[in-house]
Parts: structure tokens; sequence; C-alpha cells
């Protein structure tokens, strides 16, 4: 039985001229323990349909279930990782993955042996993303890539079944992207957690995903849906390989067939001619 089951999941924004379609015909099944990645062109609506998976936009038709229930509102399940690190500067490394067991509506009826287990659990989270040594430093004591870190531990802290993750690497440099793929990577297989990662990056799709979801837009829809030829365990040399190569030519190719844009100098002349509108 898959984790999740997207039948027919279409959302039109209801804008005060006329409703915009946004998203239609979405179906895909995404299994436990899957590592997908949604990439596409802009406009194709890739973090709308995250959103609706988290629970935080409202589907205007279609069916969507996780572990057979319907998803119509924000739960435990599902956590989220953002593009910007949201980590909250008045705490500490260790007290911003612990947040949500510093929440009154958390804290109710907790025993104690309750307390030290989610102590315990901060503790690991803290070992396994390598930041042990900072741990009662401040957000603004930390770089970009550190800081990711700990917002992907505080995601983790209360043991969902699913990540959900919106370009969490977009601000990043490219080297620390590298180093936090195979980091996700890791805690992809320590934690067995099923994640959906979107991107703009075709790279990052193909190097991070089992399975690679293309997505068009206008309205948003699910055009490709590509499986990996990648062991599990991958190195970053891998993406010199002939398999990687081709599949990430083909993926870049649909995404500019769906766009009109066929070179790279398509796409300067786009920006010019929008350019020279303003």
């Amino acid at each position: 039985m898959s984790k999740v089951i997207f039948k027919n999941v279409g959302k039109i924004f209801p804008l005060s001229t006329s409703p915009v379609p946004a998203l239609e015909n979405v179906n895909l099944a995404i299994d436990d323990n899957e590592f997908v990645t949604l990439v596409g062109a802009s406009g194709c609506v890739k973090s709308t349909l995250l959103r609706i998976l988290a629970g935080l936009e409202y589907r205007t038709s279609g069916e969507l279930t996780c572990d057979g229930h319907p998803i119509n509102a924000p739960g435990a399940d599902r956590a989220m990782v953002f593009q910007h690190y949201s980590l909250y500067p008045w705490l500490s490394v260790i007290d911003n993955i612990k947040f949500s067991r510093l929440l009154k509506v958390n804290r109710e009826d907790l025993s104690s042996s309750d307390v030290e287990a989610a102590s315990g659990r901060a503790d690991a989270l803290l070992n396994l993303i390598g930041l042990s040594k900072v741990r009662d430093a401040y957000p603004n004591q930390l770089s970009g890539g550190m800081q990711q870190r700990v917002a992907i531990a505080r995601a983790l802290m209360g043991r969902p079944s699913m990540l959900l993750m919106d370009e969490p690497f977009g601000a990043l440099d490219s080297q620390t992207r590298e180093v936090m793929h195979d980091l996700i990577l890791h805690i992809h297989r320590i934690e067995k957690t099923t994640i959906v990662f979107v991107t703009h990056d075709v790279e990052e799709a193909v190097y991070l995903g089992q399975r690679v979801v293309l997505m068009q837009p206008r309205p948003g829809h699910i055009h490709s849906i590509f499986t990996v030829p990648l062991p599990e365990r991958r190195t970053q040399d891998m993406k010199h390989s002939e398999p990687f190569r081709q599949l990430r030519a083909e993926i870049l190719a649909r995404i500019r067939e769906s766009t009109g844009i066929t070179t790279d100098l398509d796409m300067l002349e786009q920006l010019n001619l929008q350019t020279s509108e303003l």
C-alpha cells in the first residue's frame, strides 16, 4: 500500500477578476521511505503541491491521503523544511531543535521519562547533523548551511513519517549544497523517513531522488516520472556517470520544451525581451 496517494488533485485560486487554475488532475503515489524529488520550470506550482501535502493549502478537487487517511490540515506525521531557515534567534541550537517540546500544548501530560526521551532524541539529532560542538550557539553565530541543518533536525524532532522540503538548499553556495546533499541522504537512510523534495535544480533532483517527478505549468500537472538509475548509496562522483548525465539532459530538454525554450540563448533573448517591455 502506498503511503501517499494523490488522486485527480486540483487547485484553483479564487482571484477577484477570475479564478486561476493552479493545479489540475495530479495523480501520484509515493511509497513508504521513498525519496521523491519534484522539479520543473517556474510557475508549475511545485511548492503549492507540497503545501497541499503538508496541509498548509487546501485542494479544491480530488483526493489526497496519507496512510489511508485524508489530508485536510497540518499533522504531526508531516514536517516541513523551508528554504529560509526560520530559526528562533533568541534560542540556542539545542533549544531550537527542542522547540516543539517547549510548547505548552506538547508539555501537557508529559512524564519525566518522556522529557528524558525527548532530550535524548535532541542530542541524537545534534550528533546526526554534526553540530554537537555548537549546541549552545545562537543562529546568528552559524553559517547558512549550519542553520539549515538545525532546521532539519528540528523538523525531525517529533519523528514525522514524512519530511517535506521546499528548496531547502537554494540559498547555499555550491560546495555547501553538496555537503547538504550527502547529509540528507544519510539522514534518509538512518531515519527511514519518506521525503518529498522540491527543487529548481535538475542535477540536485537526480542526485537525491529515487524518482524524479517532472511538473509542467499552465495549469500545473505531472508531465513525466523518471526512475533514477543510481544505487541507494551515492557519491558525488556519480554525477559524472553516463546514466546520470543522460537523465539530467532528458529532464532539462523536457523542461525547455514546456516553456518553449530550446537553448540557453533562447532563454537570454526572452529575458532581454521582458526587460525591454518594462
